[in-house]
């Protein structure tokens, strides 16, 4: 029997590595061999909760299969399968998977040696991508197209003064794909310089430290001073994206929106006192929430590859699958890394 290296969540804040049978590919499946999964936020969660409630019936905690952000190539295609082969590098869409989303409580998961795609249609549940683009950036496609789904909600012109709180891979991203669309003046907001720095790099036209500078003064300045309904001042900004999911970042919103300005919340909103819903009734705030991608998962991976050394920029660990547990390690201490990519 031919087996492969898994990673399930373990104990508490643990992974747990394991040898179990490697998948055969049914007549309509294919079996890719993953050569880089990244590791999302969304993985942590699942690690410090020692597993996840959403996949049994009771409601317990159970080992969960980790990994949905895989790139790999193809070793073998079932018989029906006619527009695959064997070579053929690719991402996949974890949300396209029968048995359940890949890495967020289905039956499979992208941190393996090898993941079986389950179904196998090009264009649904996996995409090709060129050979120029290297397995560690094409394992961004699927946070890309978090981040490209979050600008499309936001509606955004070349016109808006646009706005990103959080300079993680998603609100990067954001910035990414903003910048690409055409839009002409984008702040990203972060408490961490070294971020911020990476903003900039990425094309970030301006950017503010929130533990030092006033936010809402700052932006008055940049885009000049605009009012809510009551008359109020407000600085100008049209679209404030948030990607960190702070508590502190909602309320700043709420205090500086002009009249008509839209607040787009993709990051996963922690626990936070009562929302001032009068300050949003007094600019007419735009509350658009912003999840998954649910059209964007391949429509990012041609230009993931065009814009490859600035997509580059997001990963600041690329950690060999030997070392997954160091990898893990990284992604769970706060500040130690961005973007992991673990490299098979």
């Amino acid at each position: 029997m031919a087996t492969m290296k898994s990673v399930l969540s373990g104990a508490k804040n643990e992974i747990e590595v394991v040898e179990v049978e490697r998948p055969a590919p049914g007549p309509r499946d294919a079996l890719v061999r993953i050569r880089a999964c990244g590791i999302c936020g969304t993985d942590t969660f699942f690690v410090q909760m020692g597993g996840t409630p959403y996949n049994h019936p009771d409601g317990s905690v159970v080992p969960l299969p980790l990994g949905h952000e895989p790139a790999g190539e193809v070793v073998e295609v079932g018989a029906e399968v006619t527009d695959l082969k064997v070579g053929d590098r690719v991402v996949v869409n974890p949300q396209g998977a029968p048995s359940g989303i890949i890495g967020c409580g289905g039956e499979l998961g992208g941190m393996n040696e090898y993941l079986l795609i389950e179904d196998a249609v090009l264009g649904e549940s996996v995409a090709v991508f060129p050979d120029e683009l290297p397995f560690d950036v094409a394992a961004l496609n699927e946070p890309m197209a978090v981040a490209r789904h979050c600008v499309n909600r936001s509606g955004a012109k070349p016109t808006d003064r646009v706005v990103v709180f959080g300079a993680g891979p998603i609100g990067l991203g954001a910035t990414i794909w903003l910048k690409l669309r055409g839009v002409e003046h984008v702040v990203v907001v972060d408490v961490i310089p070294e971020r911020l720095e990476i903003a900039l790099a990425v094309g970030a036209d301006v950017v503010i430290d929130s533990r030092t500078e006033d936010v809402t003064a700052r932006l008055t300045a940049l885009h000049g001073q605009a009012a809510n309904a009551l008359g109020q001042p407000r600085p100008g900004t049209d679209i404030y994206i948030d990607a960190a999911g702070a508590p502190a970042v909602f309320q700043t919103v709420v205090d500086a929106a002009k009249w008509k300005a839209k607040l787009v919340m993709v990051a996963v909103q922690k626990k936070s006192d009562a929302i001032d819903l009068g300050g949003m009734l007094r600019s007419e705030l735009t509350l658009i929430a912003s999840q998954g991608y649910p059209t964007e998962i391949f429509e990012v991976t041609a230009e993931l590859a065009a814009h490859q050394d600035r997509f580059a920029k997001l990963i600041s660990h690329r950690v060999p699958f030997s070392e997954v547990d160091r990898a893990f390690e990284l992604a769970l201490t706060p500040g130690a890394a961005e973007k992991v990519v673990v490299i098979f």
